[in-house]
């Protein structure tokens, strides 16, 4: 991970969650996410020792900001890292105080080129939080396991039909409890302005099984008269849509002590270090 290209000031509140996990917080304003797109071969184990190396240099040096990682189950292999901020001013903050730390900054610097030999892909993208746009967003995500995450691009110039189509589907989600996202718009990197995420976060699986009638729900919620006009709205704004499915690894994360202290999870057993080959016989 990038490293670090700016950690957060406080992983507090991804989602609803954070270090104060007994209380509903909002999702963070400002969202940062790194994604590495892994060489084929080089995902799971290589990749999660390589990242467990930068959890180590953190640890060791009692790095107050946090972040966690999460890997694909559809799509291309990679992995996003995710950064939360309560502003702008708080992501340079945290930058400004890692260039002064010039030890780590070495360390990290070092870590980052051993971890590019396992890389295809890296990219950042920021992005803003949608209060207006978001469902059911209360409680945390400390006890939450998986992320399903919706990327939808917008046509030029048809961001209002677009505002419009996700306020009806807002309308009809919200009488559905299990029904739950929170919206970012793109700022930075990709698409600006024209790119949206709708994040859903998961405890299990399992949930995906027992909300399959969703839909059919939100249709009868509707009425054929909304649902046309659903249709109408997605045709003339939604230049396409995509969604997949993130499995969080804590083992490529730095969560804060608290969430370690709420769920083991948090805190799995090290990585076994590779033991030497042993020697030829003469």
């Amino acid at each position: 991970m990038k490293k670090l290209a700016g950690l957060c000031a406080c992983l507090s509140v991804v989602l609803g969650g954070g270090a104060m996990v007994a209380q509903d917080m909002a999702p963070p304003k400002v969202l940062v996410i790194d994604r590495e797109f892994t060489k084929p071969g080089k995902d799971g184990s290589p990749h999660q020792k390589s990242e467990s190396a930068f959890v180590s240099a953190l640890t060791a040096a009692k790095w107050p900001s946090n972040y966690f990682a999460m890997t694909s189950m559809s799509g291309r292999p990679r992995a996003l890292f995710l950064f939360a901020y309560d502003s702008f001013a708080a992501w340079e903050k945290d930058n400004q105080a890692m260039d002064k730390n010039a030890v780590l900054s070495a360390t990290l610097d070092r870590l980052n080129v051993a971890d590019g030999a396992l890389l295809d892909e890296v990219t950042v993208s920021v992005f803003v939080y949608q209060p207006e746009l978001s469902v059911h967003v209360e409680g945390g995500i400390v006890h939450s396991r998986y992320f399903e995450i919706s990327q939808y691009h917008v046509k030029p110039g048809h961001r209002a039909e677009f505002l419009e189509l996700v306020n009806l589907y807002k309308s009809g989600y919200e009488k559905i409890p299990t029904a739950n996202w929170a919206t970012y718009a793109s700022y930075y990197g990709e698409d600006n302005g024209g790119l949206f995420l709708a994040i859903t976060k998961l405890t299990s699986l399992a949930e995906n099984d027992a909300n399959m009638g969703d839909d059919d729900k939100f249709a009868a919620l509707m009425g054929k008269e909304k649902m046309q006009k659903v249709r109408e709205l997605t045709a003339s704004s939604v230049e396409s849509v995509q969604t997949n499915l993130f499995r969080f690894d804590p083992k490529m994360s730095y969560p804060p002590a608290e969430w370690i202290k709420e769920d083991s999870f948090w805190k799995p057993k090290p990585m076994a270090a590779s033991k030497p080959a042993a020697p030829a016989n003469p």
